[in-house]
């Protein structure tokens, strides 16, 4: 059963996916068109644990983690069109393609993930995404993934 919320809140976000800090990359997201395309946006702050170490006097947010983010975004908006909310969905990695990093990404970033499903459907369990990250309407990522969608029955 699908169904059409236009954004997700971070109250929302914490009811469709499971992570949490430090590890929670997707503050909002915007744009909901069903299962077919999303927005998340991320803002980057000094606060966050990897800039301890990435690094101490240059801090860069890791690509990895932008990717991440991107699969959060994509994972929020299957969730919230095929109504996973409290039911602990989990979401795996099965393939990272195409991945490359454009500028850096840095504290006082805002950081828009634009992702488009490519392959899934209701019931399906692999789906494939495509996604840009940009910053000041810049592209700082991109990236094709696949990813298992653990979505409880019943």
């Amino acid at each position: 059963m699908t169904q059409e919320l236009p954004s997700a809140d971070i109250g929302l976000i914490q009811r469709i996916i499971p992570h949490r800090y430090p590890f929670l990359l997707v503050d909002k997201v915007i744009d909901i068109d069903g299962i077919k395309s999303a927005t998340g946006i991320k803002n980057v702050t000094m606060n966050e644990p990897h800039f301890q170490g990435h690094f101490p006097s240059k801090p860069i947010m890791p690509g990895v983690t932008i990717v991440e983010a991107m699969a959060q975004t994509a994972a929020i908006m299957v969730g919230t069109a095929l109504n996973m909310m409290d039911k602990e969905m989990l979401v795996y990695f099965m393939a990272i393609d195409k991945c490359k990093f454009r500028k850096m990404v840095v504290p006082g970033d805002v950081l828009y993930m634009k992702l488009v499903t490519t392959r899934g459907k209701a019931g399906a369990k692999v789906w494939k995404f495509c996604g840009v990250a940009e910053v000041s309407g810049e592209m700082v990522c991109e990236a094709e993934f696949t990813a298992m969608m653990d979505l409880p029955t019943g």
